[in-house]
């Protein structure tokens, strides 16, 4: 008995970590949803990252940007989402909790993932404006990155969200013309950058079409689409079941495809948190929950490893 015992103890000591870091992996579904229980509240911290103090002025600086501006924020420090990509977290976070207003898309996501070494920014449609990429980039390497590369955790977000935050109400002064010359060869290089990955992306997209069109059959490139089947539709992409046929042999075969789902309208998954309400964070003060207006995101934004 008392074998079976240390066995079982020695069994659950093994597991433990293993079920303490897959608990750690954050996902837009598992991420908590402070502003619902207090709507003063904009900080997700769920690992204890920030301190009190911390978390406590970046939800003032964002309370008070929302009643001035109608804006709407998420701030999101954790340990670890995994192997997702910190824009992709940041896209489905926006998209699915309805972050900003509806008929603005004003929202404002702003992610920092420990694990990654990654700040991310993310915005709606209605703010790409109002804080570019370029400025985005400019808050993270100049008031966050040097203090996030040192894990000064707290003063590195506490800086980055007073800057949005000062961009956003209008109480930041002009650049320097010194700023302009960085943001205009900042924008030569990212030009540089995507007209390299455009040519490659056409290159693999020529690449994949000719070879997906190949029958195993055969080996000709006559493979045509015939028919297809849906087999679901989840947050904005559906996936398919498509039967192609040879044209030189007769051969079929099924492949499962996902895409875009042009009908996905974004932040309505859910009445209390995705209410599409033009009064989404509506009211001030007490501890009573808030709501999301139901916005969606414009792929706006940048990321910075440190």
């Amino acid at each position: 008995m008392k074998r079976l015992t240390f066995t079982i103890a020695l069994i659950a000591c093994m597991l433990f970590p293993s079920l303490q870091a897959l608990a750690s992996v954050y996902t837009p579904q598992n991420l908590p949803k402070v502003h619902l229980q207090d709507k003063t509240r904009y900080t997700c911290n769920p690992d204890g990252i920030l301190s009190a103090a911390a978390c406590d002025s970046i939800d003032h600086m964002l309370y008070a940007l929302e009643q001035q501006t109608g804006i709407e924020t998420v701030v999101a420090v954790v340990g670890s989402i995994g192997e997702v990509e910190c824009f992709d977290f940041c896209h489905q976070l926006l998209n699915e909790w309805g972050v900003g207003k509806k008929e603005k898309n004003n929202g404002l996501v702003i992610l920092l993932v420990t694990d990654q070494r990654c700040i991310q920014f993310y915005t709606g449609y209605g703010l790409e404006g109002d804080l570019p990429d370029a400025l985005c980039k400019r808050i993270q390497t100049r008031e966050m990155v040097p203090y996030l590369k040192d894990q000064r955790w707290n003063e590195g977000m506490v800086a980055g969200v007073r800057a949005t935050c000062a961009r956003l109400d209008g109480s930041m002064s002009n650049d320097s013309d010194d700023s302009d010359e960085e943001d205009i060869e900042a924008l030569i290089g990212f030009a540089v950058i995507f007209g390299i990955f455009i040519l490659i992306a056409i290159g693999i997209g020529i690449w994949a079409v000719w070879n997906a069109s190949k029958c195993p059959q055969c080996g000709q490139h006559k493979l045509q689409r015939s028919t297809s089947r849906l087999l679901y539709r989840r947050g904005g992409v559906k996936k398919e079941e498509v039967t192609y046929v040879c044209r030189h042999c007769g051969h079929t075969l099924k492949r499962q495809q996902s895409s875009y789902d042009e009908q996905y309208k974004g932040g309505s998954s859910g009445p209390i948190l995705f209410g599409g309400g033009s009064g989404g964070f509506g009211g001030g003060g007490g501890f009573s929950g808030g709501s999301f207006g139901g916005g969606i995101g414009g792929g706006g934004g940048a990321g910075t490893r440190f």
